[in-house]
């Protein structure tokens, strides 16, 4: 008794490499009400495949739902011990079972429009191509003429502002207040030098040289005031 159950183990041993690169389910038709009818040779060779340790088990893409697993085994409970042994080594016939699942034809259709949209998403892609290149060509056009006459525009008016800041600065109205006091300064000595060869007579000589003091010591107060100022 014992080598008769020893034999089958040893003629059983070879069937899980047949079955290896099968689906997930297989460990379902070992489960499946018909596991429950009597034992035969062949049938003991079928459970020992289903005996298989869990790391000679073909690795499974995803858990199944109870609901799923309950519609696959409504699938295989009816079928025979032959037509079981079959899906496990006939790959036709398991791939033709597994097209005819429910959640695979499900699974296809929505492959199917997935791969349909995608296809229709390149499509449109490169019937803009030519769009896409005329815009590029444009801006490319843009960057070389207009940006550049833009660009030195804007390098002129941000030259014109720093001279207007440098104009208006306390130091350059300083400098300029200076500038204006010595050619004040310069004319009074011309107005007295006028006056001592007799170009001009003393009424003329008073009116002009007075203006000019005047002028003179204003523009002094005013640098006096600029450069003891804080802003100065």
């Amino acid at each position: 008794m014992f080598k008769f159950w020893g034999s089958q183990e040893q003629q059983a041993q070879p069937r899980p490499q047949e079955g290896s690169s099968h689906s997930w389910y297989s460990h379902s038709v070992g489960s499946s009400p018909s596991s429950s009818r009597p034992t035969t040779p062949g049938g003991s060779a079928s459970n020992s495949f289903n005996l298989q340790r869990p790391a000679d088990r073909p690795h499974s893409p995803s858990p199944v739902s109870p609901a799923e697993a309950a519609g696959i085994i409504t699938l295989l409970k009816d079928k025979s011990v032959d037509e079981l042994r079959k899906l496990l080594s006939d790959k036709d016939a398991y791939n033709q079972f597994l097209l005819s699942v429910d959640q695979v034809k499900i699974q296809n259709n929505i492959r199917d429009e997935l791969r349909k949209e995608t296809v229709q998403l390149a499509r449109n892609n490169l019937e803009k191509e030519p769009q896409i290149m005329e815009l590029r060509n444009q801006c490319q056009i843009i960057r070389t003429t207009e940006l550049a006459a833009a660009q030195e525009k804007l390098n002129e008016l941000e030259r014109q502002k720093e001279e207007t800041l440098k104009f208006y600065s306390p130091a350059s109205f300083v400098h300029r207040l200076q500038d204006a006091m010595n050619e004040t300064e310069e004319e009074s000595e011309k107005v007295h030098g006028q006056l001592l060869d007799r170009e001009i007579d003393l009424a003329t000589f008073i009116q002009k040289y007075k203006k000019l003091r005047t002028t003179y010591h204003r523009r002094a107060l005013i640098h006096l005031a600029a450069k003891t100022s804080p802003i100065g």
